[in-house]
């Protein structure tokens, strides 16, 4: 329960320094995703189109659980866009709790990567 209140205190303060930085609150953990996958691009803000928009969902996915060892960087392909491989098998978890993963390793992220302190 005190995790979980963590968790949420973090967060919302997440949400209120991303609001100051970009401008603009994040709609979801999504949209959170989506902003670690363009910072770890790192070919700055653009438009991007729908597919590329799921592929950098799927970059800030693979970067924040690299942290804890279950995804690995394999190298970058020929237009610069990382590229990674499961080294770790993912718990089988239900909706919520890979929610609270992704959000811990989130916040994980904007400490270690970006220096932001909660």
């Amino acid at each position: 329960m005190k995790k979980d209140l963590d968790l949420a205190r973090k967060w919302a303060s997440l949400m209120s320094l991303l609001t100051k930085t970009i401008g603009k609150r994040p709609k979801d953990l999504n949209a959170v995703l989506f902003l670690i996958g363009t910072q770890e691009l790192g070919k700055g803000p653009r438009n991007f189109e729908k597919e590329e928009k799921q592929d950098l969902m799927h970059i800030g996915i693979c970067k924040v659980l690299s942290l804890s060892g279950f995804y690995e960087l394999e190298g970058l392909d020929e237009e610069g866009w990382p590229h990674w491989k499961l080294v770790k098998k993912l718990p089988k978890f239900d909706l919520l709790e890979q929610e609270k993963l992704l959000k811990m390793h989130v916040i994980e992220y904007f400490e270690k990567e970006i220096g932001f302190e909660f």
